[in-house]
């Protein structure tokens, strides 16, 4: 069980922190809007979220696939939403419904990715 905190539980609680340091930054410019910041801040929240996924599915090996799959969607989707409420408490900050579904959309190519590797190593470790 030590192990496991320090190889599983460690690891997602410093990521959750990271992601709740970098959302307690203000905003104490009036931002112009270009493509190049936009894509740059999406690409951001999905690998921040992608990881995040992944994170928490680590926590769940001994559930079915598609249990842990829906918890550890459901976990950072709910994380992802209570992070853009958090936002709304920063100084020149803002809590977007746009932000939540393109964090659940890097849950998913987090999770998508993890079990294609998952089930790449099951199939490579039955020949």
């Amino acid at each position: 069980m030590e192990q496991r905190i320090s190889t599983h539980w460690l690891p997602l609680l410093a990521w959750m922190t990271v992601i709740f340091i970098f959302s307690a930054i203000p905003s104490s410019h009036v931002e112009t809007f270009a493509w190049g910041d936009f894509a740059l801040r999406k690409s951001a929240h999905i690998t921040e979220y992608a990881i995040l996924a992944v994170l928490i599915r680590r926590l769940f090996p001994e559930k079915k696939s598609s249990a842990a799959w829906f918890l550890s969607f459901t976990l950072t989707v709910l994380y992802a939403a209570s992070d853009e409420w958090h936002q709304t408490l920063v100084a020149g900050r803002t809590g977007a419904l746009l932000d939540v579904a393109i964090d659940s959309f890097g849950a998913l190519l987090g999770l998508t990715i993890w079990h294609k590797k998952l089930r790449k190593k099951k199939h490579l470790g039955k020949r």
